[in-house]
C-alpha cells in the first residue's frame, strides 16, 4: 500500500496509478519532443522520464508560440536542511527559466510545517527558511526574473487576493482533497488557499514544476481560477528521487543517514553511498561476475540515470558493464560518489557567493512585487 499526499509519501509508488487517481496526463513522446524543440536543447530529466506527467503543458507551449508567454511558480516548505531530492526540481525549473526567459516565483510557506507538525517552533522554521533560501539562490536563477518570498513576510501584499481565494474553497472540498479531520487545526485548513495565490501573480498561464505529491493544490486551483478571472494553472510533475535504501518511495529528511544533504562533505557522501545505497549486485563477486547485476533496482544506477550522468553513451556503457558482471557494485557506487561530490562542491561554491537580497528584495521582479498589492 502506498500513500501520496502533499505531507506524506510512503510505500512503493505506482506512477501510472497516480496519473489515473490524480487525473493528470503522461507526457507523450510528441509533447516531450515539442518542449525540447522550443528550448533548442535536450534535457535528461525529460528524456529519461523523470518528469513524466503534466496538466496543460501543451497549452503553455501554445501560449508561448502565440507570444502570450507564461510564468513559473514553485516552492520549498522549510522543514529543515535541504537534501538532493529537494534540489532536483529546482534545477529543472532553472532550465525552463533559462530557455524561455520567463519570470519565476518561489514560495516558502513558512507557516505550513509549523502548523502541520507539533514539534516545530516558529523560530526554528524561520531559521530553516533562511538556510533554504540561500540554497535556492545557489541554483543560479536569473535574479531580475525571480522573486523568492516567505509567506509570513509577503502576506500583507496578497491578503485581499488570499481572502478572495479562500472564499471560493469550501471546507467540504478541502476535506475531500486533503483528508482534513476534526482534529486538523484551522491554520492547516486555511493554508492551501495561500499555496494557490502565486498562480494568480500574473494574468498569463502559470506552469508549476514540482513533484507529483503537490498536485492536489492545483486541482482545487483549477476549479476556482476562471471564476477569479485567471487561467487554470498548468503543471509538470516529477517522480521522487529514490531513497538510498531502495528504488521505491521518496527520500526522507526524517531518515538522516540515508539522505544526501546539500552540506554533506566528500567523506560523508562516500560513506552513505557505500553503506546504504541499495545494490542490484549479487551476493558474491564470483556470482556477480557470472550472472551480472540488475541496474533496474540499483539505486546508484537510478540516480545516475535521473540526472548525474547526462552522457547517454557513457550511461549505456555503465549499464552494459554492470549487467554483464564486468563492473562490480563498489565500482558503480564510486562513479556516483564522484558525480555527487562534484555536483555538491559546485553548489556549495555558488551558495557562498549567492546574493539572497537580489532574489528577495533588490532584483527587478522583487522590487516590482514589493510595490504591488493584489486587490480583491
Amino acid at each position: 500500500m502506498s500513500i501520496v499526499t502533499p505531507w506524506e509519501v510512503e510505500g512503493s509508488i505506482d506512477y501510472d496509478k497516480l496519473i489515473q487517481e490524480f487525473g493528470t496526463k503522461r507526457i507523450s513522446p510528441a509533447l516531450r519532443e515539442r518542449l525540447m524543440k522550443e528550448t533548442h536543447e535536450k534535457n535528461v530529466m525529460l528524456e529519461r522520464d523523470y518528469f513524466f506527467s503534466h496538466r496543460d503543458l501543451d497549452l503553455v507551449l501554445d501560449d508561448y508560440a502565440k507570444g502570450k508567454g507564461f510564468f513559473l511558480y514553485t516552492g520549498r516548505a522549510p522543514s529543515g536542511p535541504m537534501h538532493i531530492g529537494h534540489l532536483i526540481p529546482l534545477v529543472f525549473t532553472k532550465w525552463l527559466q533559462d530557455r524561455f526567459k520567463v519570470n519565476l516565483y518561489v514560495q516558502l510557506p513558512d507557516e505550513e510545517k509549523f502548523l502541520h507538525k507539533r514539534e516545530y517552533t516558529w523560530k526554528g522554521v524561520q531559521g530553516y527558511a533562511e538556510e533554504n533560501i540561500r540554497d535556492i539562490a545557489a541554483v543560479g536563477f536569473d535574479p531580475d526574473r525571480t522573486f523568492v518570498f516567505k509567506n509570513s513576510e509577503y502576506a500583507s501584499n496578497v491578503y485581499p487576493l488570499l481572502m478572495q481565494t479562500a472564499k471560493k474553497v469550501t471546507f467540504s472540498t478541502a476535506k475531500a482533497v486533503f483528508g482534513f479531520t476534526n482534529e486538523t487545526n484551522i491554520g492547516m485548513i486555511q493554508y492551501p488557499a495561500y499555496q494557490m495565490v502565486p498562480t494568480f501573480f500574473e494574468k498569463k498561464r502559470c506552469l508549476i514544476p514540482a513533484a507529483i505529491d503537490q498536485d492536489p493544490y492545483w486541482r482545487i486551483q483549477r476549479d476556482i481560477a476562471e471564476g477569479l478571472g485567471f487561467h487554470k494553472t498548468a503543471a509538470i510533475h516529477s517522480k521522487f528521487i529514490p531513497p538510498l535504501q531502495g528504488v521505491h518511495g521518496k527520500m526522507s529528511a526524517s531518515v538522516a543517514d540515508t539522505a544526501i544533504w546539500l552540506n554533506d562533505g566528500e567523506l560523508a557522501v562516500r560513506k552513505k553511498i557505500m553503506k546504504y545505497a541499495f545494490s542490484g549486485g549479487r551476493e558474491t563477486v564470483e556470482e556477480h561476475r557470472k550472472l551480472g547485476g540488475n541496474p533496474d533496482v540499483d539505486v546508484s544506477f537510478q540516480w545516475l540515470k535521473m540526472l548525474f550522468e547526462p552522457d547517454e553513451q557513457r550511461l549505456k556503457k555503465i549499464e552494459g558493464e554492470y549487467r554483464s558482471g564486468q563492473m562490480l557494485t563498489g565500482e558503480l557506487k564510486q562513479i556516483l560518489v564522484d558525480k555527487l561530490n562534484a555536483f555538491l562542491a559546485t553548489h556549495r561554491e555558488r551558495r557562498e557567493k549567492a546574493d539572497v537580497e537580489k532574489f528577495m528584495y533588490e532584483g527587478k521582479l522583487a522590487q516590482k512585487m514589493w510595490e504591488t498589492t493584489y486587490e480583491a
